[in-house]
C-alpha cells in the first residue's frame, strides 16, 4: 500500500511492495496517487508472471548476447540485430503493447531497402527471438510474427545500373572526381563508384578502415563478415586506388558513413532523378558482371568472397546479346 505526507507545500508517495521501494514527489496529492497507482500495478504486473516493462530492442539485445553466440552465422546475425535495434522504430516499442501490426510495419518498411528474401531471412531471427522470450523468459505471451504475411521469395535479381545511371546517381550525390567529397552525401556517391570497381557490399564499405588499405601494394584486406569467405585481399583497380587517395583521412573508416546512410541517401538520389528498381546491392550485380570480362572464374570468386562457384550464377547478370557479342 502506497502512503502519501506533506512536505511543504507538495506531495511525496511512497510505494513499499515485493521488494521494491521507490519514492517521489508532486505538486498535487492527485499526482501522487497516480503515480503510486500506477507503480503498484507495474509491480503486481511483473510478479504476476506478467510481460515486463521492457523494449523489443531489449529483448533482441538478449537474444543477441545469449542465443547468437550459440549459432555458426553469429556475426551476421548479431549485426543484423544491431541494425534493427540502432536504426528502426520497432526497437523502441514496448513489449506489453508489442502486435503483429508493428512486425507487418516493419516488413513494408525493411521490403523499401532490402529484397524479400532478405527480409525473410531476417524474420527468422524475430521469429525465433520471440519463441524464446515466451517459452524460456516469460517476455511475450505471444508471438507477434505469428499470423504476418511474409514476403515472397523472389527469385535472383538481373537489375545492373547502367553506366549513364551511375554518373547521373553520383553527380545527384554531390560527388565530384576533382574534390574530395568532405560531405556525407558526396561520400555516398563516392560509395557507389568504389562499389562498382570492387563489388564490395555496403556494409564492407562502411566497416572498411585505412589500416586495412595497402595502395603500394594495390589490395585492401576486406575482415568479413556474413561468411568466412568474405574475409578476403581485395586487389584494387586504378579507379579504386584514385578514389581511395581522394577521400579525407578524418576518421579510422575510410568512407566515414554508415550502411543506413548510404541506403537512406541512395534512395532519395534514385528518386530525384527518376531511376527505377535499382537498390544499392545492384552495384554489386553489376561490378562482378564487369570484373567477369577481366578475372577467370577462380581469381573473381576469389576477389568478391565466394567459395561456391555457383554462386557466381546469382551475381554475373550479363546479357546473351553481351555475351554473343564476345563471340564475334
Amino acid at each position: 500500500m502506497a502512503s502519501y505526507r506533506k512536505n511543504g507545500s507538495r506531495w511525496e508517495a511512497q510505494v513499499a511492495r515485493g521488494g521494491v521501494r521507490s519514492s517521489k514527489t508532486f505538486a498535487t496529492k492527485a499526482e501522487a496517487q497516480t503515480w503510486a497507482a500506477a507503480l503498484e500495478l507495474e509491480i503486481s504486473s511483473d510478479q504476476g508472471g506478467g510481460i515486463p516493462n521492457k523494449t523489443f530492442g531489449d529483448l533482441m539485445a538478449r537474444y543477441a548476447a545469449e542465443v547468437s553466440p550459440k549459432k555458426k552465422g553469429c556475426k551476421w546475425e548479431q549485426d543484423r540485430i544491431a541494425l534493427l535495434t540502432r536504426e528502426d522504430e520497432l526497437a523502441s516499442v514496448n513489449l506489453r503493447n508489442l502486435n503483429s501490426t508493428h512486425i507487418a510495419a516493419w516488413r513494408d518498411r525493411r521490403l523499401e531497402s532490402v529484397s524479400g528474401l532478405s527480409v525473410v531471412r531476417e524474420w527468422a531471427i524475430l521469429g525465433n527471438a520471440c519463441a524464446i522470450a515466451i517459452r524460456e523468459w516469460q517476455w511475450l505471451k505471444v508471438n507477434p510474427t505469428t499470423g504476418v504475411s511474409k514476403p515472397q521469395k523472389e527469385s535472383a535479381r538481373d537489375r545492373l545500373a547502367t553506366q549513364e545511371e551511375i554518373d547521373i546517381l553520383v553527380e545527384n550525390l554531390g560527388y565530384q572526381k576533382d574534390a574530395p567529397p568532405v560531405t556525407i552525401s558526396s561520400r555516398v556517391g563516392a560509395s557507389v563508384l568504389f562499389a562498382v570497381e570492387t563489388a564490395l557490399r555496403a556494409s564492407e564499405i562502411a566497416r572498411l578502415r585505412w589500416d586495412q588499405v595497402f595502395v603500394a601494394e594495390r589490395y585492401a584486406k576486406i575482415l568479413g563478415g556474413k561468411t568466412e569467405a568474405a574475409k578476403r585481399d581485395l586487389p584494387l583497380s586504378s579507379e579504386a586506388i584514385r578514389l581511395l587517395q581522394q577521400m579525407p583521412r578524418t576518421s579510422e573508416e575510410v568512407f566515414n558513413i554508415q550502411t543506413s546512410q548510404m541506403d537512406a541517401l541512395f534512395r532519395k538520389a534514385r528518386g530525384r532523378v527518376l531511376i527505377k528498381g535499382l537498390r544499392y546491392h545492384d552495384l554489386r550485380h553489376t561490378a562482378i558482371t564487369r570484373l567477369a570480362k577481366k578475372l577467370d572464374v577462380l581469381a573473381l570468386a576469389r576477389a568478391i568472397g565466394h567459395k561456391d562457384l555457383k554462386m557466381l550464377l546469382v551475381y554475373y547478370n550479363e546479357s546473351a546479346s553481351n555475351l554473343a557479342e564476345r563471340l564475334r
